[in-house]
This record gives structure tokens, sequence and C-alpha cells, in this order.
């Protein structure tokens, strides 16, 4: 669907990422670009967020200690293996904040990525040379750890592995399901067994709570008209407006460590036609460009089926529920932002 002049199409975006590109963006996003420990405000009602903060920063000091190595004879330093730590919780407990937050109290060099960025530079790379593009850095952060897919877990497992011998420190979030959070630590369990060979060095941070975006979240709101998406779009400096078929059809056509520079200077996504969405790589493509927009802050405005009906109750009983829940509580705040 085209709109009216001067509205922009992201189907009609074609970004090219070049390596350079791909390790400039290993930093937080936009949303996280301000935060600290001092701005963590944990609930009263939920200890474990508190402690958790004390933990990171405990974290951060011992890693920076064992980056700059031990003082042999004759001025020279042995290099000491890095530490880890695993901030293990529901959606929406501000463990990406205490990520982000740990992520500034270090020197550079540093990295933050999410698990897909890591596993996309792996692959650009390859394993070696991506080895050897880290193996100097004081810390790699790793956002919402994957467990559901063996092989980039033990992909990322290895290359893991090898950094912390050289020294490099690494912290990881996982995307815990809220409902397993009183299941025995269910997911640090699962963590540590996928990771087997990194076990040991992590400490293992429990935070717990309610969905801080859903506090005082309404329900997805109703959708708009057509005529109404594209009369929004048409008043909004830097929108674009997308039928959502031609959208997931475009998304298709690249690789998702583009998708970041598909949304580069876009104010706010509306979207037409949006339903629910039955084939699997769809909406893993459309999972990914819901955190690149939310971790850009972007709202979107849609038509069509409600928000939190995109992925249906047959794609939620599978193996990437928790991908999918975390996407649909991104864009209900990306809605109400709009």
């Amino acid at each position: 669907m085209h709109g009216p002049t001067g509205v922009g199409h992201l189907v009609d975006r074609h970004p090219k990422v070049t390596p350079e590109r791909l390790i400039a963006q290993l930093i937080p996003p936009p949303t996280f670009a301000d935060v600290s420990f001092d701005t963590y405000l944990p609930d009263p009602a939920e200890p474990s967020q508190a402690a958790a903060v004390q933990s990171c920063q405990q974290f951060c000091e011992e890693a920076i200690e064992r980056r700059a190595g031990k003082k042999k004879l004759f001025g020279r330093r042995e290099v000491l293996p890095g530490v880890g730590i695993y901030l293990d919780g529901g959606f929406g407990v501000g463990k990406t904040h205490l990520l982000a937050s740990s992520y500034y109290r270090f020197p550079e060099p540093k990295a933050f990525a999410t698990f897909g960025e890591l596993t996309q530079l792996a692959s650009v790379f390859g394993f070696v040379e991506c080895i050897e593009l880290l193996a100097d850095y004081v810390v790699v952060c790793i956002d919402e750890f994957e467990l559901d897919d063996p092989g980039n877990t033990t992909l990322i497992s290895r290359l893991l592995s090898q950094l912390v011998e050289r020294g490099v420190s690494v912290a990881a979030t996982s995307n815990t399901l809220p409902e397993q959070l009183g299941e025995g630590r269910f997911a640090a369990q699962d963590f540590l067994r996928e990771i087997h060979t990194l076990a040991s060095i992590f400490t293992t941070v429990r935070i717990d709570g309610p969905d801080y975006r859903h506090r005082d979240l309404p329900a997805a709101p109703e959708p708009l008209s057509d005529e109404e998406v594209a009369a929004r779009a048409a008043q909004t400096p830097g929108a674009t407006l997308d039928d959502f078929d031609a959208l997931c059809a475009h998304l298709a056509t690249m690789h998702p460590s583009r998708y970041l520079t598909l949304i580069e200077g876009v104010s706010s996504v509306f979207i037409t036609g949006v339903h629910a969405i039955d084939d699997q790589n769809v909406a893993l493509r459309l999972v990914s460009l819901t955190d690149r927009l939310y971790d850009a802050g972007i709202p979107v405005t849609a038509s069509g089926a409600k928000m939190d009906t995109i992925f249906s109750d047959e794609m939620l009983a599978g193996g990437f529920r928790k991908k999918y829940l975390r996407a649909t509580s991104r864009l209900l705040a990306l809605t109400a932002a709009s």
C-alpha cells in the first residue's frame, strides 16, 4: 500500500550493513543510553531487585580487576580468566537496565549485544576472527540469552569460553517466562546446563517482580481504520507507512542485522492490515523488528487486528513462546506510546 505523498515506506528501504557498522552497533540501545545503577528504581516489595544492583556492582569491580591482571616479575602481567554474571528473571523487571548500567561502568573496549547480534557477528566474521576481534575486550554484555536454538547456543558457549580464558568477563540476561519464576530457578538451570563449558564462571542472580511495562499499561488499544492510520502518518514528520503483509515480505529480503539500519531516522511507524501470523519464520522476523523498534523507542500505530493477537495460541504453545510473549509486551508498550 502506498500512502500519501511525502510519507516514506520501510519497504522502499534497502539498507546495507558493513562489518565496521556491526561492531559500532555493539552498544546499549537508545532506550538505555542514559541509564545507571542510580536510575534503577528497585521495587520495595521485591528485595531481589536491590540485591541485584549490588551483585552487578561487585561483578564490575571484580571484572575490571581481573582484566588488569596480576603483576609478575619484571613488570609483566599475568592474564586472569574473566568472571560472569547471569541475571535471571521475567519480563520487565529491569534486567536490561542493570546490564546496560554494568556496561557503562567498564572502560573501553567493551561490547553490548543481543544474543542474536552476537551470533550474527560470529557468522559475518567467522568463529576464529570473532574471538580475535573481542579477545582484548574488558566485558561482553549479552541481552536475552536464548536457549531455544541449540546450534547457536553451542556456538556462543564455545565463543565465550575462549574469550573468558583470555580475560574477557561476561554478563548476560535471561528471557524467562513469568510463570516459570517459581519453578526452582528453572531458567538458570537450563542456562547452566546448556553452557556447561562456562557454567563455573557464572554467578546467577534472580530478579523477581511484575512486568513494569504492564504496571500502568491498559489492554491493547482498539485498532484504528486504514484511513485513520494513513492520515496520522501523513501528519507525522519522519513517519513511515506500510501494509503489514508487504512489510513482512520485505523483512524476508534481508538479514535481521540490517533491521536497525532499516528504521534509522524513522520517527514513528504506521502499519495497516495487521493480522495474526501462522508462519514461524515471518513471526521471528517480526520479533526481531519489534526488538529494534523498542530499543529505538519508535512508536507504532496500526489498523487491523489488536497487537496482542498477532501470535496465535498455537504459536505461543511452541518453542519460541518466550520470544513471542516478549514481542507482544513490547508492541503493547510501543502502541501505548503512539
